[in-house]
């Protein structure tokens, strides 16, 4: 899943694809380098992140989405309000990557009338603001597990025809957290719906690797995601295509050899 952030305040590459033909160049040069698909988002949800109207999440987001139906990949909306994810839904997207977790009953209601899947992502609150206030957990892989499956089954009893599992790296964690859900995700993969793993360039990469820079935690990020499908993962959501492409492609072929063995 490639990341196509159309914000100017994304905590890695806020402000480069906020123009729309930036935007449609970047989602096919992805597609070129081999995405699978391609997740739109028009409102930073970093820590801290401002947020931004319906209205303007819809100006930046509208007019992309429907250039890319064309592009011959699926095309997801990342978006937790459902204002634009009815629009969006109405084009004609693919796919509806919530990071609040489907705790709005009307987004459940559009993933269920446009028989879209729906990807429900952990976070502690709804504000991608104060998340990071409520990073505390008895036990976070059981209580991530917990809200990720009770949610599962309230969306495909109301009609969603598919849910992807997302344990919201970095979305209210601290380091250890993170490293606990990456490590558990096999615990995910055991409640048979497929797992998201989206640690690209986040935080706890730099706080390990020592990078600074949020564009320049690729090896983390190689190395998170690899570890990541080794315990079940079956989505990567990465700002790198090619180069995870690459890692892929060798790690595929030793991980088949593995199994011959």
């Amino acid at each position: 899943m490639g990341v196509l952030n159309l914000t100017p305040d994304s905590f890695s590459d806020g402000g480069r694809y906020n123009r729309l033909e930036a935007a449609i160049e970047r989602a096919r040069q992805m597609v070129a380098e081999g995405a699978d698909l391609i997740d739109v988002g028009g409102e930073s949800t970093r820590p801290g992140a401002e947020p931004v109207s319906a209205a303007e999440e819809k100006r930046r987001v509208l007019p992309v989405l429907e250039a890319l139906l064309s592009l011959g990949v699926p095309i997801s909306i990342d978006t937790r309000k459902p204002e634009v994810a009815a629009e969006a839904l109405a084009l004609g997207v693919h796919l509806l990557n919530d990071v609040t977790g489907l705790r709005d009953e009307r987004m459940v209601a559009l993933a269920a009338r446009y028989q879209v899947p729906a990807v429900i992502m952990h976070m502690p609150v709804p504000d991608p603001a104060t998340m990071q206030q409520h990073a505390h957990y008895a036990d976070v892989v059981a209580e991530v597990k917990a809200f990720l499956q009770a949610q599962a089954q309230r969306a495909l009893a109301a009609g969603v025809p598919q849910v992807v599992l997302d344990p919201g790296i970095g979305f209210g964690k601290r380091l250890e957290h993170n490293l606990a859900l990456i490590n558990c995700l096999g615990e995910l993969v055991a409640l048979g719906h497929p797992v998201l793993l989206g640690a690209s360039r986040k935080r706890f990469i730099g706080e390990l690797s020592g990078v600074e820079v949020a564009e320049k935690r690729l090896a983390g990020t190689l190395a998170a995601h690899l570890f990541g499908l080794s315990r079940g993962a079956h989505i990567l959501r990465v700002h790198d295509v090619r180069a995870h492409r690459e890692a892929l492609a060798v790690w595929g072929a030793l991980a088949g050899e593995g199994q011959r063995g």
